[in-house]
Order: structure tokens, then sequence, then C-alpha cells
């Protein structure tokens, strides 16, 4: 599955109550944990991340003290005493059997030692594959029997979508549109590669203007400063959004063309008027295939700041877009 279907089944499992506990795989850097920490948000829940690579056994299961003659284990501070939350076990798969045998007991019966798991709590837990070259140890089977399995998948598409709302860089996004292998690569001979994660960071690199080779590696960064050549040649986007786009052609090169189509949807994310702009000059210059690309991440930004509504019906009332999307839909008619 890809980020996105992964946040739909667990935000399911949030909504219905399932405290089943479960297992996500995926490589590292594509926002596993991300995902989880937002979901918590979303639902005003408690997000406690535990790093059981990081930890000893005795450090889970707490220290015995002496009462009455009798030895007791006393729980560790942060694992949760009360209200609702997500209690995640992250790197659960680096840790060394032992620590993963105590590991079993919090998922299996959610208690270890004398400490017992609250009920408004999930249990879940993240790690990497063998094939991600992350270190990692073979999880018992007994305690591979306890979890959900998940799988999820790097995938542009949702990165895109993630990134157009968390104001990432539009220079990273739309090179990213065009190279969408580089969204994760690993490269086992540079301690820097590209994963969504190490994207964010060269996002705030470049957003500073400071060398982004650190976060992905000298090869992606070599891409991207060639492409950044490229880009200083677009389209004036602001005098488009502003309405005074008329006489302003379409790039002809396909990288350039991504690239004004993100920057304009970039530019135009937070305005309706800029937004009606855009959608009305690309549909007079660009083919049906921009104008989709275009109208598909806008109208996700439009819908999340709630002016979809208001653009729709700007939309509803331009006769230059009627007409583009009329002859659309006659195109794809004919292609039937």
């Amino acid at each position: 599955m890809n980020p996105q279907d992964l946040q739909t089944y667990l935000d399911r499992l949030i909504t219905n109550q399932l405290k089943i506990s479960t297992m996500i795989w995926g490589a590292p850097g594509i926002g596993k944990s991300s995902i989880v920490r937002q979901l918590a948000t979303t639902h005003q829940l408690e997000f406690i991340d535990i790093r059981l690579s990081q930890l000893a056994p005795t450090d889970l299961r707490g220290l015995p003290v002496a009462v009455d003659g009798v030895s007791k284990w006393l729980p560790p501070e942060f694992l949760p005493q009360q209200g609702r939350g997500i209690l995640f076990l992250d790197e659960i798969n680096m840790a060394p059997p032992a620590m993963q045998g105590v590991a079993q007991q919090l998922i299996l019966d959610r208690r270890v030692g004398s400490y017992v798991v609250p009920d408004g709590w999930f249990v879940w837990a993240a790690g990497n594959r063998k094939e991600d070259r992350a270190g990692v140890f073979d999880m018992p089977a007994p305690l591979a029997n306890r979890f959900l399995h998940l799988q999820v998948e790097p995938d542009f598409e949702s990165f895109k979508a993630y990134a157009l709302q968390q104001g990432v860089h539009e220079q990273i996004i739309a090179f990213l549109s065009f190279r969408p292998s580089l969204l994760h690569k690993i490269d086992p001979q540079q301690p820097a590669w590209c994963s969504p994660r190490s994207w964010l960071m060269a996002s705030s690199l470049h957003a500073n203007g400071l060398d982004i080779a650190p976060a992905i590696g000298t090869a992606a960064s070599a891409e991207f400063q060639a492409f950044l050549m490229m880009y200083r040649m677009l389209p004036d986007l602001k005098a488009i959004c502003e309405g005074h786009g008329s006489q302003i052609p379409f790039p002809v090169e396909p990288s350039a063309r991504y690239a004004t189509a993100i920057g304009l949807t970039v530019h135009a994310s937070t305005d309706v008027d800029r937004a009606h702009h855009a959608f009305r000059w690309l549909s007079q210059v660009a083919t049906a295939e921009w104008v989709q690309l275009f109208v598909a991440d806008l109208l996700g930004l439009m819908r999340s700041c709630g002016q979809l509504g208001i653009l729709t019906a700007l939309i509803a009332k331009d006769p230059a877009i009627q007409k583009f999307l009329q002859d659309y839909r006659q195109l794809v008619a004919s292609s039937n």
C-alpha cells in the first residue's frame, strides 16, 4: 500500500476502536512514524514513540524494588499510565532478540512485569526490511503472529499531496514531479541518499540558500542544480496568477512544463482568484494532460482550506474554462 492507503487503514482502526497490535513495514525515511504521529494529532490522542533498539530489557520491564520482602517491578515513566493514545514501538526489529522478547509481552498481553497498558491505548510498531540494509534482526515467529502486517511503499503522488500541504519548496516538488524515481533511492556507497524524509530536509536547506547534497547525496543534488537552471527560464507565474498571462506561452520542454504546472499550483494554493486565473490560462495554452495535472493537485489544496466551493462557482461562470471542459469531455468520449 502507499502512504495514503496506510493512513486510511490506520484511521479506520482508530475510528472503530480496533486495538489489534499492528506492524508497519517499509523502507527507512518514507514517513511511517510521521503518519502515525499525524493520526494521533488528528484524533486528539497522546503519542509515545519508543525506539526499542536504544533500550535494554530492564528499561522496558522496569527495575526490581523490594516492598515488604517481595520484589516488585517499577515500570518506566515513559510508558502510559492513563488516558488514550498510541504506544508506538519504532525500529522494533532493530532491537536484539532479548529486547524483542520483552516487547512481545507488551504486545501479546498488553503488560510487562507489573505494568498494564491502559485500555484506551493502541499498541503499534514499525520496522525496516532486510533488503533496506537497515541492520535488522529476524522477528521471532510468535511475535510476528501477534501483529497485523501492513507493507508500505514510497509513492510520489502521496508525497506530493503531503508536500503541497506542508509548504515544501515548489522547486523541490517540481523536480520530483519530473524525476519521481529519485523520491526514494538508496545509495549504499553514500551516507546521504534520497528518501521522502531527506527531501523534506533538502527543502529546508534550499529555502535558506544552502547546498542540499548533505541531505540527498551529490548525484541527486547535481541533477537538481541542472533543473534549477531551466527553472529560471519559466514563464512569469505571478503575472499569470494575477490574470495577466494572455500573451505568455506555455513552455515546450517537458521538465519546464512540469515545473510550470507545479509552480502555478503553489502560487495559487491559498487564493481562489489566483487559482481561477491560473486555471484559465493553462486551459487556453496547454493540452489536457497538463491541465489535469494542475487541477488534481489544486483541488486537493482548495478542499483542505475550505475554498473548493468558491473556486467551483468561479469556474462554472467562466466561458473559456467551460469550453475547455466541454472539449475535454468530447475528447475522452471519442477515445473510448
